[in-house]
């Protein structure tokens, strides 16, 4: 396993790293898989308070109890449950995020949180109070860094600029490769790492039929998955091309791939060690699909 500094910050997070959100087992099944995880090098578990109504931090924090000084633990705030069940609304609030981290704590069954982040963003929230949350839960020690996660250019360039976040979480793949125009020059300027989400594009790139995506018909997508198995190989299959593709972008410290089988978990694994694409297997990827930008929120 290749690891990676976190951005600023002190954190060496394996270049794949587990999205908990998959975890579909019993407590005991998904210990047993994280714990397999771990046994193959994954230090970074990612899940969020709004995962299954907090269960998914319950879940992974038994998983992780006696492991916690060899694993990096990251979840999410930011979206505050109904009362009545029906779904969430969005709450950047200070006082919101202050309150949620006590039972993200509880849950997870630590005394602190490696990287909290704010689950989303937008330009109309109380930022500044935002950032002011965060900063007051440093101080308090329950959390050791923070960062955004988010899609939005406009979003990401006001936290770079009035915050000390230390990473954003983003949507990356051969289908979606917008952050390359809005924001991964920025992040590596100012040395915030990219932990990247959906590498294999909900699948459509490695074996889903093809399906319309974002702004790409289903022919352009057919052909973006004709293009990674053009440039995989015996050692290197289309799920590790596609992560490939992702994990050899400077500005990315690692891929959050959600995982939900050993059979998941080994794929992933292996796109660690598979060959490095070349030169020219990349450019040939990038000419598969026309790029693709944001067109709102920049």
């Amino acid at each position: 396993m290749q690891y990676h500094l976190l951005g600023k910050s002190t954190l060496s997070v394996s270049e794949i790293g587990f999205g908990c959100m998959s975890l579909a087992g019993s407590d005991v099944d998904n210990a047993r898989l994280i714990h397999q995880a771990i046994e193959q090098g994954i230090n970074f578990f990612d899940t969020a308070d709004l995962y299954d109504h907090g269960q998914n931090e319950v879940s992974v924090g038994k998983a992780l109890q006696g492991h916690r000084s060899n694993v990096v633990i990251a979840t999410k705030v930011g979206n505050q449950w109904r009362a009545d069940g029906s779904g969430w609304d969005w709450n950047p609030g200070k006082a919101y995020i202050i309150s949620c981290v006590e039972a993200s704590l509880k849950r997870l069954q630590t005394d602190y949180i490696d990287l909290y982040q704010l689950h989303g963003g937008t330009l109309e929230d109380p930022i500044d109070d935002t950032i002011a949350a965060f900063e007051t839960l440093l101080q308090q020690g329950k959390i050791r860094y923070y960062g955004i996660s988010s899609i939005r250019p406009n979003v990401i360039r006001e936290y770079v600029q009035r915050s000390h976040i230390v990473s954003v979480m983003m949507q990356y793949s051969l289908l979606d490769r917008r952050p390359e125009e809005s924001a991964f020059p920025l992040l590596l300027e100012n040395n915030i790492g990219v932990l990247a989400r959906g590498s294999v594009a909900k699948g459509l790139l490695v074996n889903k039929p093809a399906a319309p995506y974002l702004n790409y018909s289903a022919e352009e997508v057919a052909g973006a998955a004709a293009a990674i198995r053009q440039e995989s190989t015996p050692e290197r299959d289309a799920a590790q091309t596609a992560l490939r593709f992702v994990l050899q972008q400077p500005a990315v410290s690692s891929a959050i791939v959600g995982i939900r089988t050993p059979a998941q978990l080994e794929d992933a694994i292996r796109a660690v060690s598979a060959p490095a694409l070349s030169d020219s297997e990349l450019a040939a990827l990038r000419l598969a699909v026309p790029i693709n930008k944001y067109e709102q929120h920049r």
